[in-house]
């Protein structure tokens, strides 16, 4: 067959959601990969990690056939065996443990491997039409949601391509020349058509930091600090809108003398910033009309995030910035759609009574700590993710599942951490070899990705195993028995959107909302329609714990003698959470995990450039090598990507590291609120 171009979309966990165009060779296997053009938001951008997918797709690591385990946990020792004999088991453990302890016993784990709404939701299904454990789903973006919830009631923001009709955009807490590059080409477009400045407020010099006009380098774990000291500034020097504030804002009177003490000095002192660039930025924002917020995951994975997020949102109330185009901001657009996926998960046989299980605290789960009733948890289905590297307390985690009592059935393309600790490993298809639907989380788009290449041996998709699982274990749902096609198009409908066909001519859906609802013109998503600088966290989740106004709330690891550093674990360039980390070319530009630790703490620790170290504290310790880097403050230190622990000179990620206890007010994981020692090893 001659060479085509076809259309797709990108599954991987990245707001972008790109729209792609993808050359199919022939019916198995695949070429180049590049943005679409037309698409308004992508504009025929694409990261090189996706533009490199045949090299994911055709990687001679892929799992094509059904492994059992035949030595022990870990040990690498497999058998292939067929399909059939692959799901009989898996079945006859659900059951077993279902007999033994009752269907609760039974705990099926996944998240964002593929953001697919019938893929990745097909084991939702499964799990509500037998009543398994339920999974609250916190890794993520939960801190982040809750701290933007808190003020503004919806999940929504300014149109993302209206940063390219700004004349200032901040990126906070993200690194989009790394993990989301379409923003970079509005940021590119308002540059060139209006001389826009980009401000970079992040803990260290990424790639975002180096292309900007200004960087902020404060202490991870305080942007709370610093927001209320920009707001200090704005009250203080007449940059807030009062006739705004008046119209759309609750308990402004009580934020402006709560921030009369939170002065640049006082905010210095927390962030390790000068007095004179936290009054230069506030000052710059203030004056600027056309000011777009653009903020990241990277404040609020932390046990302060929810917090750190609602102060940092405050901004563009304060000067009224959303009442103008290429002003306002955004966090998330996860709140303008509608889907309706009660057939695709299965809503409709949810049983809130049934036990949740917060996936973030895997580790406490499997070795006893939080089931407080009914049974262990005895079998388990993982989808769509690694939890032996991306979870925290990676040690207790990993000695959960290899648990001799415990079965885990892995759903996998390649043999990550996770699969290697299984006692049954299912070859997965990728994004090019099924069906499936998406939505943008930083843009507007709603996409069909269509099957383009057969899979690869016999890797089977999600949809289809799951429903072969639930033939076998007696789940019922009308889902099972239809195609994922068929459940796409039953989706759309019932959703009053285009249907499948329609939308697959189409390409893709816009559902950003008019100016007015996305600048909350219309009021805020509350009863009175004012913003809430005051939230009310006890109704957003159980933990509470958060300040009552914007303020610095005190990171949940702080450092002491014992532990003088603060570690965070931002993404690498060439990895997307652990994919990519399997990719030949992604590795070599990666080349091994490494700590970025500032010359002069380096020095006083006799750690040359390249040296091995160890960073420990009291979960565990960490074997990698050092790179002296000045673009960091003294006393932080800096670990780029979710490496396998292979990569790892012990074998021990750095997740190790990582505290299991929950964010505030409702969950998460707090990657980048370590506190450490380092030492030369």
């Amino acid at each position: 067959m001659p060479a085509e171009f076809v259309p797709s979309a990108c599954p991987h966990d990245c707001p972008s959601t790109c729209a792609l165009e993808v050359e199919r060779l022939s019916p198995d296997r695949i070429g180049k990969v590049r943005g679409a053009a037309a698409n308004t938001y992508t504009a025929g951008v694409i990261c090189a990690k996706v533009s490199r997918y045949a090299e994911r797709v055709h990687n001679p690591n892929r799992i094509l056939k059904p492994l059992l385990r035949t030595g022990p946990k870990g040990s690498g020792q497999w058998r292939e065996i067929g399909w059939d004999e692959a799901l009989d088991r898996v079945a006859e453990k659900f059951l077993e443990a279902e007999r033994t302890h009752g269907p609760e016993a039974v705990w099926p784990y996944f998240y964002a491997g593929t953001m697919g709404l019938v893929q990745r939701g097909s084991i939702q299904r499964l799990r509500h039409a037998k009543g398994y454990s339920r999974q609250i789903s916190t890794i993520c973006d939960t801190p982040a949601n809750m701290g933007w919830m808190a003020g503004y009631g919806d999940i929504r923001g300014s149109d993302p391509r209206e940063m390219a009709e700004s004349d200032l955009i901040v990126n906070w807490g993200g690194n989009p020349v790394a993990t989301q590059v379409n923003v970079m080409t509005h940021v590119a477009r308002a540059r060139k058509a209006r001389g826009a400045k980009l401000v970079t407020i992040d803990p260290y010099r990424n790639g975002t930091a180096e292309v900007s006009d200004l960087h902020l380098m404060l202490r991870p774990g305080t942007d709370g600090a610093l927001a209320c000291a920009v707001m200090h500034v704005l009250f203080r020097e007449g940059f807030a809108d009062r006739a705004y504030l008046a119209r759309y804002a609750a308990g402004v009177e009580r934020l402006e003398e709560h921030l009369a003490s939170r002065t640049p000095e006082w905010a210095a002192a927390i962030t390790g910033l000068a007095v004179e660039e936290i009054v230069g930025f506030a000052r710059l924002y203030g004056q600027t009309t056309r000011s777009y917020l653009r903020m990241g995951y990277g404040l609020t994975r932390a046990h302060n995030g929810a917090a750190q997020m609602h102060a940092v949102s405050c901004l563009p109330v304060v000067t009224g910035a959303w009442q103008h185009r290429g002003g306002g901001g955004l966090y998330c657009s996860s709140g303008i759609y509608r889907i309706d996926r009660t057939l695709s998960e299965g809503l409709d046989r949810l049983d809130t009574s049934v036990r949740g299980f917060d996936q973030s605290r895997i580790g406490a789960v499997l070795t006893g700590e939080d089931i407080t009733s009914g049974p262990p948890v005895t079998a388990m289905l993982v989808q769509n993710t690694n939890p032996a590297a991306v979870c925290p307390d990676l040690t207790r985690v990993i000695a959960g599942l290899k648990r001799e009592d415990l079965f885990v059935a892995v759903h996998e393309q390649v043999m990550t951490d996770t699969a290697a600790l299984a006692d049954l490993v299912l070859p997965a298809t990728m994004f090019l070899e099924h069906d499936d639907l998406y939505r943008g989380g930083g843009q507007s788009h709603i996409l069909i990705g269509r099957k383009v290449v057969e899979p690869q041996g016999e890797a089977r998709e999600n949809h289809w195993v799951n429903g072969e699982i639930a033939r076998r274990v007696g789940a019922e749902h009308p889902g099972f028995g239809m195609t994922a096609w068929e459940i796409i198009d039953a989706m759309l409908t019932a959703s009053e959107l285009p249907d499948a066909a329609t939308l697959a001519a189409e390409r893709w859906y816009d559902a950003q909302p008019d100016f007015e609802t996305s600048h909350f013109l219309k009021g805020f998503a509350w009863p009175d329609g004012r913003f809430r600088f005051a939230p009310d966290w006890a109704a957003l989740g159980p933990y509470g714990g958060c300040p009552d106004l914007p303020d610095h709330m005190p990171p949940g690891r702080g450092t002491d003698a014992e532990h003088p550093f603060r570690l965070f674990t931002p993404p690498a360039r060439q990895f997307l959470n652990t994919s990519f980390t399997d990719t030949e070319t992604s590795l070599a530009r990666e080349k091994r995990p490494t700590v970025l630790i500032h010359p002069d703490d380096a020095a006083g620790l006799g750690i040359g450039d390249g040296d091995l170290v160890r960073l420990g504290n009291r979960q565990a310790s960490v074997a990698l090598h050092a790179e002296l880097f000045d673009g960091i403050q003294r006393g932080v230190l800096a670990v780029e990507g979710i490496w396998p622990g292979s990569a790892f000179v012990e074998g021990v990620g750095i997740n190790a590291l990582t505290s299991p206890r929950s964010i505030p007010p409702a969950g998460g994981a707090a990657f980048h609120d370590n506190a450490v020692w380092v030492r030369k090893a």
